[in-house]
């Protein structure tokens, strides 16, 4: 049976819901404070929210790393289709 482009977004689609089902669980759990203190600022913020950022940093950082990649293997992809 083979893949269709469909079927592979749905089953990313399911992947990327169970982990967010699961991430929110974690976060929920963890509703206490915590100090946190970067580049000179400091303050007290609950954990949920400490790691919805350090999420979104990590997602960020993965993104423009990944963009920066296929941006450098595009034209060597397109140089051996030639």
């Amino acid at each position: 049976m083979t893949a269709t482009r469909t079927g592979v977004v749905w089953s990313g689609l399911w992947a990327v819901a169970v982990i967010f089902i699961v991430f929110m669980v974690f976060v929920v759990s963890n509703t206490g404070d915590v100090r946190v203190s970067f580049a000179g600022m400091s303050g007290v913020l609950p954990l949920a929210v400490v790691l919805m950022a350090a999420m979104a940093a990590g997602t960020a950082v993965a993104l423009i790393l990944g963009t920066a990649r296929l941006t450098q293997l595009r034209p060597l992809t397109r140089k051996r289709l030639r």
